[in-house]
């Protein structure tokens, strides 16, 4: 029995030696007869595919990213490479640099409202005083001096208000503020594009170039020589934005017209929301920039003439044949240059034009990037339509099923009227 399982396990060994050593031959005879062909497709892969580096060896292809600093784009005529990524954060820096500059210039133009306006109330009502001092003074030395101090001083208050007018201290500083909040927006939005990775083209970093000189152009810096003109002849919206380059768009509209989250009924509902804005939105902001635009004028020229007038009746006080009437020239007329100067630079009138002007800015803006995207033919080149309609909802105040219902009502010819009283925006 011993010997019977000895040889069955010899036999065994033998026969188990003899299929490993069959094994391994017939494997090393299809390494050599199969090495030129992983070879041969690793060469053809390699010249395909910038992107892998494939090595072949005798048991297996080794596949490595291959690392380049310049990434395939999209566009035809625009690559992405390290230097565009690092131009972009230089922009970033300089935006941010900008927010800082505008921050601190606004905080100085407010300063110089407050501390003006209080300088010229406080040498109005001086003014007032002395003339009133110099009228029941008699005659002397001492009616002589109260009124030319009373006169300087009107003099005085004349000129600084004829300044206060001209540059609009309050519309300045509004100015900086929304200088400075549309640069924070546009550091964000630099920095969501870095933060997501996407591939940054040549033409991606001339955008972003041509929107901060768009911004410094609409808001600029110094006071002398490019100063935004506080009294224009026509009202018109800010803008600070670049000017859209005309594209060529394809005039046959792809067979599939659903797609990247755009149809036919999602167009129809901007269309009808376009309408609204034209029609009740930038109506009313044009129409509120030019009614409070007046008012500024109105006050601005009454204030420097009743100064005026005041200073001439200061110097009129005491002589023969006015009597009364320089007196009364003197101090009501103080009064009343205190009262239009308060109205004017302490409720800041200037800077509720300026807010007018830059929310009917807003409008224009949202109404250009709307027909924009709609006349892209090609829907697959525009922003997603869901998460376009999601954007155009929130500028405007409102849910997705309330900007839907104003582009509904606004369609149909039985809710005219309705739809006419209705704002598209429900922000301001």
């Amino acid at each position: 029995m011993a010997t019977i399982r000895a040889s069955f396990c010899s036999a065994s060994f033998s026969s188990a030696s003899s299929r490993k050593i069959k094994a391994t031959l017939h494997s090393q005879d299809f390494e050599s007869s199969h090495l030129s062909v992983p070879r041969l497709l690793v060469n053809e892969l390699n010249q395909r595919n910038g992107l892998l580096n494939l090595t072949a060896t005798s048991s297996e292809i080794e596949v490595k990213p291959k690392f380049d600093n310049r990434k395939r784009s999209n566009l035809g005529d625009s690559v992405s490479d390290s230097n565009l990524v690092q131009e972009l954060y230089a922009i970033m820096e300089i935006v941010a640099d900008r927010i800082e500059m505008h921050n601190n210039i606004k905080a100085q133009r407010d300063n110089w409202n407050g501390l003006l306006l209080n300088s010229v109330n406080g040498m109005t009502a001086t003014a007032a005083i002395m003339a009133g001092l110099a009228s029941v003074s008699g005659s002397g030395p001492s009616i002589l001096s109260l009124k030319i101090s009373s006169s300087l001083l009107y003099m005085a208050v004349t000129g600084i208000v004829l300044v206060m007018n001209k540059i609009q201290p309050s519309q300045l500083a509004e100015e900086q503020r929304n200088a400075s909040r549309l640069f924070k927006k546009l550091h964000e939005e630099i920095k969501t594009t870095l933060a997501l990775k996407n591939p940054v083209t040549s033409y991606a970093v001339k955008v972003t170039m041509e929107k901060v000189l768009a911004l410094d152009k609409a808001y600029p810096l110094p006071l002398l020589g490019t100063m935004i003109e506080k009294f224009p002849q026509i009202v018109e919206p800010a803008v600070w934005w670049p000017e859209e380059e005309p594209k060529c768009h394809d005039q046959n509209m792809s067979d599939k017209f659903e797609r990247n989250g755009w149809n036919e009924n999602l167009e129809e509902e901007l269309k009808e929301v376009l309408g609204v804005m034209k029609g009740r939105d930038s109506a009313e902001y044009a129409r509120l920039s030019n009614m409070v635009l007046k008012v500024n004028k109105v006050l601005a020229f009454c204030g420097p003439l009743l100064t005026g007038s005041a200073a001439i009746g200061s110097g009129l006080i005491g002589l023969p044949g006015f009597g009364s009437w320089g007196a009364v020239l003197g101090v009501v007329l103080g009064a009343f240059g205190t009262v239009v100067n308060s109205l004017e630079h302490g409720g800041q009138v200037g800077m509720v034009f300026e807010m007018y002007r830059s929310s009917a800015g807003f409008f224009k803006l949202m109404e250009e990037t709307i027909e924009s995207t709609l006349k892209e033919r090609e829907v697959g080149d525009r922003e997603n339509g869901e998460l376009f309609e999601v954007k155009v909802a929130l500028q405007l105040g409102r849910s997705l099923s309330e900007l839907r219902d104003l582009a509904s009502a606004s369609s149909l010819s039985s809710r005219i009227q309705q739809a006419k009283e209705e704002f598209a925006s429900k922000l301001f």
